[in-house]
């Protein structure tokens, strides 16, 4: 073996061996980048004496010195390295700006490539998974609504957010102004009260990345532009549960197709007469090429198979009563649906490439019953599990 080879393996062993020379090894190599990039900026004098630092240490990580005598070098190579180099400014903010900008970074690439969070946008995979509901309280005075504190836990841990606001003196609804809002929305509303000769305006805040229309709001405040009220009454009281935030597993289809009956989110692009640059979710009833018929008894037949609660993943979609008539919020199989499932002699055939979904909530979801199939590449993941609000169907149990 030659002399170099056996310098080099003791080298190796020797930083293997001691802590102190691999400190020693990391400090010049992080000094040497630094000298790199500021040597356009030193000084003849400063390039030079680093040089020489720079020298001295390598010699000292390289040689049989004791480790006592390596630490004086140590000390010694960092007064002249904080002599010579430059001191960046702002250097506090500039690392916590790299911190955070490689937290983003990171937080992206999962939410790109792993688990992607989303939000149930409608109702139409109830019971499996909500979206926003409503309870209107405002002719229930009997309903007694939670204090303070218990509105804020009820508000964090289970999503529910309560309005009750109460009339000042006998009035009437003037106007309900246009939603406002970014992140957190509220809508406002003007109240004429008799004893006071301009409308009052009333805020409502909704829940976090709710949208709050004009027909929703009415149909949860229970209230109406020129609605009557009298002094101590409600004029808004009701409550909203905001609805499942889930995330998408965005991995298992890079090595597998998806499978019948599994969960899917998908985007609307491309698909009339859904509007564009939207997720939805559904519950994927035919592959490529299959033929799909609607019974009258509700369930489905994939090429004139049918599919019932023995089907993996359709155990509670088609666990209902037949003799029951199906129910909006319930499961009750799948009803018949025009243009494509007019009656139970309908076929619709999926295209190459693209499947057919169907909404859990089959008496309120617009699905490919209406709108058809859609292609393969727009489907982004499956639901995975169920993070906030804390209720039956937190975890990932969702069939």
């Amino acid at each position: 073996m030659s002399i170099g080879r056996v310098i080099l393996a003791f080298m190796k062993l020797r930083w293997f061996l001691s802590g102190t020379v691999r400190q020693a090894t990391e400090l010049a190599s992080h000094v040497e980048k630094l000298f790199r990039a500021q040597r356009d900026i030193l000084s003849p004098q400063a390039i030079s004496g680093l040089e020489t630092a720079l020298s001295k240490m390598k010699v000292a990580t390289n040689s049989d010195i004791s480790t006592e005598d390596l630490r004086k070098e140590i000390a010694e190579f960092e007064k002249s390295a904080n002599k010579w180099l430059k001191p960046y400014p702002n250097s506090g903010m500039r690392e916590n700006i790299e911190v955070l900008l490689v937290a983003v970074a990171v937080a992206m690439a999962i939410r790109t490539f792993f688990l992607q969070p989303f939000k149930i946008p409608t109702g139409s995979m109830q019971p499996t998974l909500y979206g926003m509901t409503s309870d209107g309280f405002r002719d229930n005075l009997e309903a007694k609504l939670p204090s303070f504190p218990g509105r804020i836990f009820e508000a964090f841990a289970h999503g529910t957010f309560y309005h009750d606001v109460k009339a000042e003196a006998d009035g009437q609804v003037v106007r309900i102004l246009p939603p406002k809002g970014f992140g957190i929305n509220f809508r406002t509303v003007l109240v004429q009260y008799a004893d006071r000769p301009a409308p009052t305006p009333i805020t409502i805040w909704f829940a976090p990345d709710e949208e709050p229309n004009r027909p929703l709001f009415q149909m949860y405040a229970g209230i109406s532009e020129g609605k009557k009220f009298k002094k101590g009454n409600s004029i808004i009281r009701f409550s909203e549960k905001t609805g499942d935030h889930l995330f998408v597993d965005r991995v298992t289809y890079n090595f597998r197709h998806p499978s019948r009956g599994e969960i899917i989110v998908f985007k609307t692009k491309g698909i009339p007469p859904l509007p564009e640059n939207q997720f939805y979710i559904k519950r994927l009833i035919g592959l490529p090429n299959e033929t799909i018929k609607i019974g009258d008894d509700r369930h489905v037949r994939i090429n004139d198979q049918r599919l019932d609660a023995a089907t993996p993943h359709f155990e509670l979609v088609y666990g209902f009563d037949p003799k029951s008539p199906p129910q909006s919020d319930h499961y009750s199989g799948h009803v018949l649906g025009p243009p494509n499932f007019p009656n139970s002699n309908a076929e619709f055939t999926v295209r190459n490439k693209h499947f057919a979904v169907f909404g859990d909530n089959t008496m309120n979801s617009l699905d490919s019953r209406y709108w058809g199939d859609l292609p393969q590449e727009n489907v982004i993941g499956k639901s995975w599990f169920v993070y906030w609000p804390i209720s039956d169907r937190f975890g990932w149990g969702q069939q």
